[in-house]
């Protein structure tokens, strides 16, 4: 069976789309996941890949990260009695006052009038300590992992 040229072209990139896309869903509460580091997983400059993840998906890989960060944040702010603050770090932000003002521009609420009005429509919040174990946020400082094995034989 052959196809055409231009079919396959196209089929090529958008499986490069698609490759940086799962890279996206998979590293999303990475804080230092940027445009650069998504764009080289498609092979792609990223002014390029702006342009086909937006033709592909119809929306930029800002606001389709954005989304799922958010989209996360409200499972925890529902279930998880962890502080805005430890929710915004957990899911990739870096500043509260960015999270919280993208969280109400997505939701129409502010994150905690978001939990106000949803918390208790469930289950009992889990813990927050077994929260931040289950997300990875227990990490350990740079080094401290040799300093806790200097005494030990090798």
């Amino acid at each position: 069976m052959s196809y055409p040229r231009v079919t396959i072209g196209r089929m090529d990139r958008m499986r490069q789309v698609r490759l940086a896309k799962d890279a996206m869903d998979r590293d999303w509460a990475d804080p230092g996941l940027d445009l650069d580091t998504v764009a080289a997983h498609a092979g792609y400059s990223r002014y390029h890949f702006i342009r086909a993840f937006k033709e592909a998906y119809g929306e930029t890989p800002g606001q389709y990260l954005t989304h799922r960060r958010i989209e996360r944040a409200e499972d925890l702010l529902r279930t998880a009695n962890l502080s805005v603050t430890e929710i915004c770090h957990l899911v990739g932000f870096s500043s509260v006052g960015t999270f919280s003002a993208r969280f109400k521009s997505w939701t129409g609420l502010t994150p905690s009038e978001y939990r106000t009005k949803h918390v208790g429509r469930g289950a009992a919040l889990i813990p927050g300590c077994y929260a931040m174990l289950w997300a990875g946020g227990f990490r350990s400082a740079p080094g401290a992992e040799e300093k806790r094995n200097s005494g030990e034989a090798h």
